[in-house]
């Protein structure tokens, strides 16, 4: 059969043509007011696009980027530990981060029988020892294991308001580090940033401007750094964040001679998740995770949809998981040529959140970079006022979160269902800086309700 364009016999139809139609049919209501709306990070977003007049970056579709279903395991036992990964890899878990308390866990006990081959481990450590990456990074040269070692000292700052020593003494650590491993030993963790209420700009820019510290910081950077990112609800901007990071993080690594490409390891935010109506958390998790694919994250990390007020559980742990499942099995997540290739709405979307960001990345550069404002506390105060901002729009009921403040059931008691203590927490202590505080929308209005109940 011949491969004919189904669309040679139209005419085709210009912008000019698009508008005034659309100006016929709203009957003299303003185009630009009815239609156009701005998002927070100073986007004008029009009811449609056309490659007449929008700066389309590409219109090649890409093959389809194969991504890996992360299972979290928090290690308090270390045999447990073994025997959850294990499971978790048999039920459908491609790769498995362990997050350790202390450096005492025996990594040979804790990787027992565990598969190798085609499965990435991440270690994501709370504390920064050289001795320690040392071990990780000879059991992996030693069994031909991939691992990922997440160190992030400034993340560290940031959100406990002290570095794990100081700032000399933690950079002397990364550097030997550095020059002793030969697995991926750094994460710039700009999940913090999200889940404090950073719009998008904000995000990408401060991503940008901490691996920037570290390239300055440490001259011999010959393993691939990864990037923990918080994917957040609004779609098509998640997937134009994450495809816009990509090109900043490679724009500012070929500066450093750095030729590695970012592996990216995305989880759904924090912030609008929700103690009443939580299966809700579901459906946003599902979207949010969607978005990370599609943006091209390398691996997608799912939360469970009662993570904020329930300890790990295996039913929580099974429903995250199988939302990833069906995505890559069921819906070819992992098939499809990417889909948002040359959609010019994504594509324009993914230009302007990079201009914008580089934009706000060099101011940040100019004025001492971004450990120096995490010390002075500009980046604070920014994020703080951002998040203010959406924080407004939800008391307002202008930002909507279903099941809690629109359309709450009433009868939802969660009082006695609490498990972890699902709020900000106050920690009275001395600190080099204010700490970046990661704070969820409904928190003052579930605060209330459990009051009540």
């Amino acid at each position: 059969m011949a491969n004919n364009n189904l669309f040679s016999d139209f005419e085709a139809v210009s912008s000019k043509q698009w508008k005034q139609q659309i100006q016929y049919e709203l009957k003299g209501a303003d185009y630009n007011e009815t239609l156009v709306w701005e998002s927070p990070e100073g986007i004008k977003v029009k009811p449609f696009y056309h490659n007449d007049e929008d700066s389309i970056a590409s219109n090649a579709i890409s093959s389809a980027k194969p991504f890996s279903i992360v299972q979290n395991i928090f290690v308090h036992e270390v045999k447990k530990s073994n025997a959850r990964a294990l499971e978790t890899l048999q039920r459908g878990a491609e790769s498995v981060r362990f997050t350790l308390e202390n450096d005492s866990v025996s990594i040979e006990e804790l990787m027992q029988n565990l598969p190798l081959e085609n499965v990435n481990y991440y270690f994501d450590l709370p504390f920064l020892s050289v001795e320690f990456s040392n071990k990780i990074n000879e059991f992996a040269s030693k069994n031909k294991a991939n691992i990922f070692i997440q160190n992030d000292p400034i993340e560290q700052l940031a959100k406990d308001g002290n570095w794990f020593e100081n700032l000399e003494k933690d950079f002397e650590k990364l550097n030997t580090i550095a020059s002793k491993t030969t697995v991926p030993f750094l994460t710039i963790s700009s999940g913090i940033y999200q889940n404090a209420g950073a719009n998008i700009v904000q995000q990408l820019a401060y991503t940008l401007a901490q691996a920037n510290e570290y390239f300055n910081r440490i001259p011999a950077i010959n393993q691939p750094i990864t990037i923990e990112v918080a994917v957040g609800t609004n779609y098509f901007f998640e997937i134009a964040k994450l495809r816009a990071l990509r090109i900043l993080f490679n724009t500012l690594a070929s500066e450093y001679n750095h030729n590695f490409d970012c592996h990216i390891i995305a989880t759904p935010t924090k912030r609008n998740k929700t103690l009443y109506d939580y299966n809700v958390n579901m459906l946003r998790t599902t979207t949010e995770c969607m978005s990370a694919i599609l943006g091209g994250a390398d691996a997608v990390a799912n939360l469970a949809y009662d993570a904020i007020y329930h300890k790990d559980n295996e039913f929580g742990d099974r429903i995250s998981r199988n939302q990833l499942l069906v995505l890559k099995h069921e819906s070819y997540f992992d098939k499809v040529n990417n889909p948002a290739d040359g959609a010019y709405y994504i594509e324009t979307l993914t230009e302007q959140l990079a201009e914008k960001a580089l934009e706000l990345f060099k101011d940040i550069e100019k004025n001492g970079g971004l450990i120096s404002q995490l010390i002075d506390g500009t980046i604070q105060r920014k994020i703080n006022e951002s998040a203010q901002k959406e924080q407004e729009l939800f008391d307002s009921g202008k930002e909507v979160l279903l099941g809690t403040n629109k359309y709450p059931n009433k009868n939802d008691q969660m009082k006695n269902d609490l498990e972890l203590y699902p709020f900000v927490k106050q920690n009275a202590r001395k600190t080099l800086i204010t700490p970046i505080i990661e704070k969820r929308l409904a928190e003052k209005l579930e605060q209330e309700r459990l009051a009540s109940e």
